[in-house]
């Protein structure tokens, strides 16, 4: 029995191996390489067979093996990021050796790019959206994060407000949107969403932020972008991301620039001779007897040629795989303008890591800077085109030594009240110094579900806080505040605004019914505190000037935002695409009853390059139709308590007695309860394309935006106790235009590469009602203050017109010449007067344009961008108030400098309204020219570190009709302006 069973179970052992080899005969086993379209291996590719569960990826050498597969036909699918998938069914019938070539989709196309709440790929996004990158921003010295993509998105033009350091930029997408709330996009950094309101001692909030840990700039610009944003994107969206760690070794970066900065024009001012030509030649004998002996350029005498340096260090990595970066940066810069100088350190980290399987990713964002600036007195600009050149610097005074102009009545020696003060007395005796800090940043942990394949938890925590602080000193003597005993004076102000939102995202892709989802719903809370530390004014021997103690009613101004938002995308068979987003926002600006505002959005593509009459085309490698309609809200720019009644305390001298006691009384400040919502309507019609394999490469847009229910001030009746004016929503604005943009590769090889880029915009804005009810005989709402006479203005916002039409005479001329006081009668009643005044022309361009290319040979590139305005107007203020014979000759008891224009226009008196100052700004600006040459591997025997060294030259030349000393000037009044410097910047850069 034993022997029985021991051959039974021998049998047993030899028919189970008897089936495993047969079963073995009947499976194979495949194997091959994966190489890129330039024969380098691809680790890391996805190759497995469709309709199983089998599947591996290629090692680091691009190789891959499976095994245990059934004979008989089989299709292998291969996916790799960025790159088209590959199918190939095969008849196995043993061990099979397949390799794959793989092709890069085009990088136009898969590029990712940032949208609200996410990220798409490019192919696939609905709205209209600009990107640029890191490689592509403007070069040279930028000391402010908006410089870095000047001209180079179609519909954003970004102006600086002058040439001082740090100063800020207007940034405006596809035209304002509202009259007097703000035109300012919202800027959102790493998802934090930042306050554009001002911080004190900061000449610009955003010279807080160092724009070499700018990774990319993407601009939301139509309301199918913007809408998931609501309240807070009526003027566009700017969504920027800063650099971040990568998995490997530490990767070492350090640059370091030095810059210098000339006045490229100055004011085109009568020399000292032609000055004492002209007051000898028309002047009286008391006035030439005030001519000076000496020439003094007053321009040379406030301005300098300034040096700056710009050094930045970085190190990025992973450790333990927690990918990280940390960088810190100092500026040091001077200013054209004598004492201006700006010093700022920054300091960055971000901390990528993963948890639980890469289900659970966490980033982490710090980011902190100190600045400490000195602003010089720009008073100095005016005065030194007005002051007489014929004048010393220093004289012996009781004005801390500077020339000063007095008058002498009843034996008393004083200041002459109407003449301008020494312009370098104004820069030497005024010490405006600020210190402030700031700090923003936020912890993102994004949570994907196991239990739920592609659904997504994302928690957003992020904070912004500063602290500006200045004082502002003017000694006793000092001419500029002799009549008030010197200044000096302190402010304080903190800000401290957080962030919190939570959303939920779900992802799937249906491939048996050729469609994908996407639908995101989120939770918003968003807080806003600024705490104004208020003092009084004092004189510079520290005691309190009277009737200067503070009455404003808040000092911790506070507001709340409140959003619940959802978004869902559905795409069909790769080639259409419907989105939609709503967001319902609640404000604490607004009355209960007007506090929340519904934004909803609605967009279709539809991707006309992958129907079968296109798909197969050669030359068509993208073609795509954008449709979209979507409404913003506006709450930026007002008050914080707008719809409350608000009573402030008068000044103290302005206090009434009662018996031995003083007593400050309560004025009511004008305000609207049911002040609600402004509300922007855009429609977008838009068409990317790409020809070549995306060699070329742009889209076209045409849009019309309408702002509705404009926050808007207004003025109120004489009598009503009131302040003059009152905010509330009265008003609609409209802009409509067409954008342009196209990208090419004009040659591409191994050694040689040329891009060029051009984009071109065109607006048309005009408000279409200003009034609660119709009143035909309103002209409209005067605006744009300019210097000289009392209280003049040169603007209008009038229905039918541009914002900020001008608002002047016509000039009448006679043998070319402007004939003085002779205007036109528009209004037929034989009397010039206010009916007679005309609106001709705005500030805004019609056409804005930029253009940007950039060769390299080998080691070698060489970079341009070019800016131009078509149909721009400004108004020349200062040849209005200076190019007149009683500027020189006037009959107060002093000498002043005139501009040039006093030969051309032959005025003897100032004619501020006339149209005759009003000139065609359109221009051709060369921002910037580069140079950089990559030495290549340097230091050390393994030569591990790469050295680049560039050449910039910015503000390169400005091609112009107009006179004056710059046509880009965004209000469209030239008046003491900061002259934009040429910069001329050698820096090296350096990776280990």
């Amino acid at each position: 029995m034993k022997q029985l069973y021991k051959m039974k179970y021998l049998l047993l052992l030899v028919c189970m191996f008897s089936v495993l080899i047969a079963n073995a005969q009947n499976k194979s086993s495949i194997s091959g390489k994966l190489i890129d379209e330039s024969g380098q291996p691809l680790p890391g590719a996805y190759i497995g067979i469709m309709g199983s569960s089998t599947g591996t990826n290629s090692d680091a050498n691009g190789n891959y093996k499976l095994t245990g597969i059934a004979n008989g036909s089989v299709t292998l699918q291969v996916k790799f990021i960025g790159y088209k998938d590959l199918q190939r069914t095969i008849n196995l019938i043993g061990d099979f050796v397949a390799n794959f070539v793989m092709q890069p989709e085009s990088t136009a196309l898969t590029e990712v790019v940032v949208i609200g709440y996410g990220s798409q790929q490019k192919k696939d996004h609905t709205g209209s959206i600009s990107t640029v990158n890191a490689k592509d921003f403007q070069k040279g010295s930028i000391t402010t994060p908006e410089q870095l993509i000047s001209g180079k998105m179609a519909g954003v033009n970004v102006v600086s407000n002058g040439g001082s350091p740090g100063s800020g930029s207007v940034i405006r997408i596809r035209g304002g949107a509202s009259l007097s709330a703000s035109n300012d996009p919202l800027i959102v950094i790493d998802g934090v969403p930042l306050s554009n309101d001002v911080i004190a001692g900061a000449a610009n909030p955003l010279n807080l932020i160092n724009p070499n840990d700018i990774a990319t700039f993407t601009v939301l610009k139509d309301a199918a972008a913007t809408a998931i944003y609501g309240s807070r994107a009526s003027n566009g969206v700017v969504l920027i991301t800063t650099k971040k760690g990568e998995e490997g070794k530490p990767k070492i970066n350090f640059s370091s620039q030095l810059s210098v900065y000339e006045v490229g024009k100055k004011l085109d001012v009568l020399t000292a001779e032609e000055f004492r030509t002209y007051v000898n030649t028309n002047g009286n004998d008391a006035q030439k007897a005030m001519l000076g002996s000496t020439s003094t350029n007053w321009q040379n005498e406030v301005y300098q040629t300034a040096i700056g340096a710009d050094n930045n260090l970085s190190i990025a990595g992973s450790w333990k795989q927690m990918p990280y970066r940390l960088s810190g940066g100092y500026l040091s810069q001077k200013g054209v303008l004598v004492t201006d100088k700006l010093n700022r350190s920054t300091v960055a980290l971000n901390l990528s890591p993963s948890f639980l399987d890469k289900h659970l990713k966490v980033d982490l964002n710090l980011k902190g800077a100190f600045s400490n600036t000195r602003f010089a007195n720009q008073s100095a600009i005016g005065a030194a085109a007005a002051f007489d050149p014929t004048q010393s610097v220093n004289v012996t005074n009781q004005y801390g030594n500077y020339f000063e102009w007095t008058t002498t009545a009843n034996g008393v020696t004083t200041l002459n009240p109407n003449a301008s003060r020494n312009p370098v007395g104004l820069l030497q005796m005024k010490a405006d110094e600020s210190k402030v800090q700031r700090s923003y940043g936020n912890i993102q942990l994004d949570y994907q579900m196991p239990f739920v394949a592609g659904l997504r938890a994302n928690l957003n925590l992020g904070y912004d806080v500063s602290k500006g602080e200045g004082t502002v000193f003017v000694p006793a003597e000092a001419a500029q505040s002799y009549a008030v005993g010197g200044v000096n004076n302190e402010y304080k102000q903190k800000v401290n605004n957080k962030v919190g939102e939570f959303y939920l995202n779900y992802a799937k892709d249906f491939k048996s019914i050729k469609s994908t989802i996407n639908a995101t719903a989120g939770y918003g809370y968003y807080d806003f505190l600024t705490t104004k530390y208020l003092y009084a004014s004092h004189k510079a021997n520290g005691d309190v000037v009277s009737g200067s103690e503070p009455s404003f009613p808040f000092d911790k101004p506070q507001a709340r935002l409140i959003s619940y938002y959802g978004r869902f995308i559905y795409s069909y068979d790769s080639k259409y695409t419907l989105a939609g987003s709503l967001r319902n926002d609640g404000s604490s600006k607004y009355a209960p009853e007007n506090r929340w505002g519904l934004f909803p959005s609605l967009a279709f593509t539809w991707r006309i390059n992958q129907e079968n009459f296109l798909k197969s085309s050669k030359s068509i490698s993208d073609l795509k139709l954008r449709l979209s309609y979507g409404s913003t809200g506006q709450q930026d720019g007002i008050p914080y308590y707008s719809y409350l009644p608000v009573y402030s305390y008068s000044v103290a001298a302005a206090s009434y007695q009662f018996g031995n006691t003083f007593y400050q009384m309560s004025s009511p400040a004008a305000y609207d309860s049911s002040i609600k919502w402004e509300q922007t309507d855009t429609y977008n019609a838009g068409i990317d394309y790409g020809f070549a394999d995306n060699r070329i490469t742009g889209a076209v847009d045409v849009y019309y935006k309408k702002t509705k229910d404009l926050l808007n001030n207004i003025p109120i009746a004489p009598g009503s106790n009131f302040t003059n004016e009152i905010i509330t929503n009265v008003g609609n604005v409209e802009n409509k235009g067409v954008e342009f943009s196209i990208n090419a590769a004009a040659i591409r090889n191994k050694t040689t590469n040329w891009d060029l880029g051009f984009n071109i915009t065109y607006n048309d804005n005009k408000i279409t009602n200003l009034t609660a009810i119709d009143n035909p005989d309103y002209a409209g709402a005067p605006t744009g203050a300019i210097t000289g006479g009392t209280g003049n203005k040169i603007q209008i916002n009038s229905v039918n017109y541009p914002t900020n039409s001008f608002y002047v005479y016509k000039q009448i001329y006679q043998d070319g010449k402007p004939v003085e006081g002779l205007y036109e009668d528009l209004s037929g009643d034989g009397v010039i007067n206010e009916k007679d005044l005309y609106r001709y022309k705005s500030s805004n361009p019609k056409v804005i344009m930029g253009f940007n290319t950039q060769f390299t040979h080998k080691k070698w590139s060489v970079s341009a961008v070019l800016r131009a305005n078509i149909g721009n107007y400004m108004y020349n203020n200062l040849a209005a108030g200076l190019g007149v014979k009683n500027n020189i000759l006037n009959p107060v008891g002093y000498l002043g400098n005139s501009t040039t224009e006093i030969y051309r226009s032959n005025f003897i008196n100032n004619q501020y309204q006339s149209d005759y100052y009003l000139q065609n700004a359109s221009f051709l600006r060369m921002d910037n020219l580069g140079l950089t040459y990559n030495v290549g591997h340097v230091l050390g025997a393994d030569k591990t570190a790469n050295l680049r060294i560039n050449a910039n030259c910015q503000n390169v030349f400005v091609v112009t009709k107009y006179n004056g000393q710059d046509p880009e000037i965004y209000t469209g009044i030239d008046n003491n302006f900061y002259p934009r410097p040429k910069t001329f910047v050698l820096g090296v850069n350096l990776d280990f």
